[in-house]
């Protein structure tokens, strides 16, 4: 452990201002931030750590750190400088990114039996971390985005991903044709989820690989996407149809990854 008793410390730099510079990026790397998720990271190891900032009430975790990742401690009062607000959870970690996977590659290696979510045009991070959470929990296999969907490292979309995002494989494929054209490629169905759905889960029998689409709140998915797309939609009562779309993928996953047998 590194002792850190000056919020300048030229070795914490990667921790200065969390919140502005989250909206312009790292440089190839991201913030993790809770124990929960930094302990997920660390058991996965997906993601290597550059270094992790602790209080000194959580030094404890240093335990848990890989050998050889700094594990700088500070006082509270410490890092709540350096980052700009109270870090009531006392735990950040620096991950390093690595290269992007290609989408292409990383479809044709799953199974004969598959289950990814294809995000098209989702920008609010909640939602993003929110659809992850739900794609751990029902085992997907990877999560496919078109280039106006946020980062899902973004460190609030990991955070409400309860570190989902760190687990779930995912890739980009650029604007929702070539995401299309992808999904189809690698002998996806593609299952557009819309209140406008011809279709029920009642009546669906999901296919050996499914590709669940979901779109902004609002808008929905565009025309384009739904037309290609065998489109569902869960039924609600009455005239109401304005569940969140993070809620949606949850239900959704839940009926296609037939977990109850």
């Amino acid at each position: 452990m590194i002792a850190i008793t000056d919020a300048d410390d030229p070795r914490i730099a990667d921790y200065r201002a969390v919140r502005e510079r989250d909206l312009v990026g790292r440089m190839g790397r991201f913030v993790i931030e809770g124990e929960v998720v930094l302990r997920l990271a660390v058991a996965r190891g997906r993601f290597p750590l550059a270094s992790a900032l602790l209080s000194e009430k959580r030094a404890g975790l240093a335990e848990t750190i890989p050998a050889g990742v700094p594990v700088y401690v500070a006082p509270q009062a410490v890092m709540d400088s350096v980052t700009g607000f109270p870090i009531h959870r006392g735990v950040l970690a620096v991950g390093v990114r690595g290269d992007a996977p290609d989408p292409r590659a990383l479809l044709a290696a799953l199974p004969p039996r598959a289950l990814v979510v294809a995000l098209v045009g989702l920008t609010n991070h909640d939602n993003v971390g929110g659809i992850f959470r739900n794609a751990a929990a029902f085992g997907a296999d990877a999560v496919i985005l078109d280039g106006e969907t946020c980062d899902p490292l973004y460190r609030k979309a990991i955070r409400v991903s309860a570190g989902g995002a760190l687990v779930v494989p995912f890739a980009r494929a650029g604007d929702p044709s070539a995401l299309l054209d992808l999904l189809e490629e690698a002998g996806f169905t593609s299952l557009a989820l819309s209140p406008r759905g011809a279709d029920t889960f009642a009546t669906l029998r999901p296919p050996a690989r499914a590709a669940l689409v979901l779109g902004t709140e609002g808008p929905g998915l565009p025309d384009a996407v739904m037309s290609r797309a065998r489109t569902l939609r869960i039924a609600m009562a009455g005239e109401f149809d304005s569940l969140n779309v993070a809620v949606t993928s949850g239900i959704a996953l839940h009926a296609l990854a037939g977990l109850d047998g």
